[in-house]
């Protein structure tokens, strides 16, 4: 019988913390147990094994992130919008390294994966910054996977400790913000 209170989700959740704390690659079963108060095989009725709990907490991580870039982002355009959004999945990054890279790590396992849904969340919100910038269609997919890729490389590298460099980080940040609001307004002339 399962213990009370714990259920897939709260020890999702538990894992997800876990990981934040001391990265992804150290999340274990046996960390998670005793961060519950439980023996290991216990977790087994609520999650089947670490593979599967990493792939619950990439779940989450797209979800939570999705929910909050479209908060961020709700009555906003243009660079309005670029600002809210990339300062959103930079503070999200920073505060939880762990589940993030679950989200990245995660691949469907099929059609009815609750991956998909919440990876076409995360592209919705990403998308409604672009409608902003009245982008060709043609030039949709190229423009989103140009922000996914910017946002993700300079929050990663920032959480990661990977900005060593004797210059104002923040100062970078806007300056990117700068350079892709930019690139994204001039496509409007082509």
């Amino acid at each position: 019988m399962p213990r009370a209170g714990l259920a897939p989700a709260s020890v999702t959740e538990a894992g997800a913390e876990l990981a934040d704390e001391l990265g992804l690659e150290r999340l274990s079963m046996g960390l998670l147990a005793d961060r519950l108060g439980v023996k290991a095989p216990s977790l087994y009725k609520h999650v089947d094994g670490l593979g599967d709990l990493t792939h619950r907490i990439g779940v989450l991580a797209a979800t939570e992130l999705g929910d909050a870039v479209r908060d961020a982002t709700a009555g906003r355009a243009g660079r309005d919008a670029l600002v809210a959004a990339a300062q959103t999945v930079r503070a999200f990054v920073k505060a939880h390294p762990g589940r993030y890279a679950a989200g990245n790590d995660a691949r469907p396992s099929g059609p009815d994966d609750p991956l998909i849904d919440a990876g076409d969340r995360l592209l919705a919100a990403l998308s409604s910054v672009l409608r902003g910038y009245d982008l060709d269609p043609a030039d949709e997919i190229h423009a989103l996977r140009m922000l996914r890729s910017v946002l993700h490389g300079f929050a990663t590298l920032e959480a990661g400790g990977g900005f060593r460099i004797d210059t104002d980080v923040d100062a970078s940040f806007d300056w990117l913000i700068d350079l892709v609001d930019h690139g994204l307004s001039s496509t409007l002339g082509r």
